[in-house]
């Protein structure tokens, strides 16, 4: 009776967490989206973003297909795993849609709410953000839960995050690319050329540049946490399996993570940012302290509810000291990225310092600042790696990659806030809207700028610990006692895996660049052609940009998706599973560190623009805010994480 009744918490948990989703959308969308222009340009963002996530998924289906047919045909059970495979895809799919489309109809009403009110805006982008959090914890777990409660077989489970996994990688590749590409086109013409604002109505991409921010940091990103959490349960469940036999090691890491979607919803509640006056420090100081309440809070309960869980289920708290281990390496990894990437702090200040000397110095600076940045997650990473496995073997290492996304949907709220903020502030400067409404939009965006450069840096550091349980449990399934390095293949593999991350993020940077060389000649020749653009009497095609990134997005994401699937089965079949090994021992390695340096330089380069942007070294248009424009465009390419699964 007992498994039966906590089957039945796990899926009301699930359930729970969607009926919260409906709550919010239901409060959102009470919201006003403003004046006729406003809803104009949201409804511009939201076509633009909608229609690529249509064409991105028509290309996907083929892709899900092939794999499918393959798994039924080959792999045993058929063709449970290639049920499970499907349902992974499709949740995932529909988690990435279902928090996007929330995304694009909350940037004008997050805007329209800031007239009247700083804390109404923050809470409406947060709100929307929220929605894509809970949307992945809910649908991750309902899924993974039905597969697992249907069959009993460690095989399908390891279907369902593959499927979750094969989303993951294209949203974030091609959302990605999208973003990117029209952000440095935006850019390179509109600020450096033309000397116009950022989100200047005039300029034929700024549209295109707004849809980046959602298919590639709402979907894109929602789908990339999905495959983390999804895969950091599943590989929990198996070595569970192992280690506690069937019923406890099954259940164990679903009840957790029933429990992180209850505390994680009591986090987002307790979120209530207080009006402030107009200043932009103190906007944006207040914002933070009203998200990390949120964060302190949930973290706190899931303390102490998984105490409780693993002493009385389990019986010794082994397991409990590992999943805190996570836990405090996730909440520490967030704390020393937000120093790293916050205008708050000393890093973005000396890059924007740098900017004084021009653009050469402003990009060592940010390079400088992104690789020192890699030292931190990696000690703790490390440090928590070794504690599991010391309190709980390789079990206790997955356990430790559930505790730092245990509080996903809390984390993600803050994450996906930063893309809604962004638009919020293209929209009222695109609109018109009065000085006042725009400086608290930029506050807003600022700090969506640093909350998004956390959520990097925490989904990096997840995916990095979820590898290494995966990796654990790769040896297990694969009966492997040893990858050892006097193994020619093993060596070959580390090799192997290492060179995967630099050719994955050279041809997201090719893509990259060929789709913003593209929207620049665009761009430019929009403003040589229509007569009366630069002076604000005629209005720009948007829809050209928007397709042309789309084009390049979609070409550009299948080339790094099929190398990272095909090199894996190739050395496999060559040279053995220990090749295998070694691969994904040398993918964690350099992936981890890649993507720590790229998304925190990133970070740090944006913000450092946005410091001076808000007055400070001679504000926008001084010698120092143009360098800095060059150094965060330098940068952007290369802010599309390595892919760690």
């Amino acid at each position: 009776m007992e498994p039966l009744i906590l089957r039945i918490l796990i899926l009301m948990a699930g359930v729970l967490a969607l009926g919260f989703v409906g709550y919010l959308v239901t409060t959102i969308l009470r919201e006003s989206p403003g004046t006729e222009k406003m809803r104009e340009i949201s409804h511009a963002i939201r076509q633009g973003a909608m229609a690529f996530l249509r064409r991105e998924f028509t290309t996907l289906a083929g892709f899900t297909v092939v794999v499918f047919i393959v798994l039924a045909v080959f792999i045993e059970p058929r063709p449970f795993v290639a049920i499970a495979y499907l349902c992974g895809t499709f949740t995932s799919a529909l988690a990435g849609w279902l928090g996007m489309n929330i995304a694009t109809l909350a940037n004008a009403r997050t805007a329209n709410a800031a007239i009247s009110s700083w804390a109404r805006g923050l809470k409406i982008a947060f709100s929307s953000g929220a929605v894509m959090g809970f949307c992945v914890v809910g649908l991750g777990l309902l899924g993974l839960s039905i597969i697992a409660f249907i069959w009993e077989d460690t095989h399908v489970w390891l279907g369902f995050a593959f499927g979750a996994s094969s989303v993951a990688l294209f949203l974030r590749a091609g959302g990605g690319i999208f973003t990117k590409s029209a952000d440095v086109g935006a850019d390179l013409v509109g600020k450096i050329e033309k000397g116009i604002p950022e989100d200047d109505p005039r300029n034929p991409a700024v549209i295109a540049d707004n849809v980046g921010d959602n298919v590639g940091d709402v979907a894109g990103m929602g789908s990339d946490l999905y495959e983390s959490y999804v895969s950091a349960i599943a590989a929990s469940m198996v070595l569970g399996v192992i280690v506690l036999g069937t019923a406890k090691g099954m259940l164990l890491p679903l009840l957790l993570s029933a429990v992180g979607i209850v505390v994680s919803i009591i986090g987002a509640l307790s979120v209530r940012p207080k009006e402030v006056e107009a200043d932009f420090e103190k906007q944006v100081a207040k914002a933070h302290a009203a998200m990390n309440k949120g964060v302190y809070v949930s973290n706190i309960l899931m303390i102490i509810a998984s105490f409780f869980i693993i002493r009385f289920y389990v019986g010794e708290l082994g397991l409990f000291w590992a999943l805190i281990a996570g836990l405090i390496a996730g909440f520490l990894i967030a704390q020393a990225t937000e120093y790293f990437t916050s205008a708050e702090h000393g890093p973005a200040k000396k890059i924007a310092n740098a900017a004084q000397s021009g653009a050469a110095v402003t990009i060592i600076e940010g390079f400088a600042t992104g690789l020192m940045s890699t030292v931190i997650p990696v000690l703790l990473v490390a440090t928590a790696t070794v504690l599991a496995y010391i309190f709980g073997g390789l079990l206790g290492i997955a356990v430790a990659s559930m505790g730092m996304l245990i509080n996903l949907g809390m984390l993600l709220a803050m994450d996906c806030y930063g893309p809604i903020a962004d638009n919020s502030a293209g929209i009222a400067q695109m609109a018109g809207l009065g000085k006042e409404v725009r400086a608290r939009c930029e506050a807003l965006d600022s700090v969506g700028n640093t909350t998004a450069a956390l959520g990097k840096g925490f989904a990096i550091a997840s995916a990095a610990l979820a590898s290494l349980a995966w990796l654990a449990t790769y040896f297990k399934v694969a009966n492997i006692d040893i990858a050892s390095l006097t193994n020619v293949g093993v060596i070959a593999g580390v090799l192997i895996g290492g060179m995967l991350t630099f050719a994955f993020s050279a041809l997201a940077m090719k893509g990259v660049g060929a789709g913003s060389f593209a929207i620049v000649n665009e761009v430019r020749r929009q403003f040589r052609e229509i007569k009366g653009l630069m002076e604000g009497e005629a209005k720009p095609d948007y829809v050209s940009c928007v397709d042309i990134a789309t084009k390049r997005a979609l070409k550009s994401m299948l080339l790094p998706g099929i190398l990272v699937l095909a090199v894996p089965l190739v050395l496999g079949f060559t040279l053995g599973p220990e090749a295998v090994a070694g691969l994904l021992i040398g993918a964690l390695l350099t992936g981890f560190l890649m993507a720590v340096m790229m998304a925190n330089a990133g970070g740090a380069w944006d913000n450092a623009k946005k410091f001076i942007e808000a007055g400070n070294l001679g504000g926008k248009g001084s010698d120092a805010h143009k360098a800095a424009v060059i150094g965060d465009t330098v940068v952007t390419p290369s802010r599309i994480p390595p892919d760690l699964h």
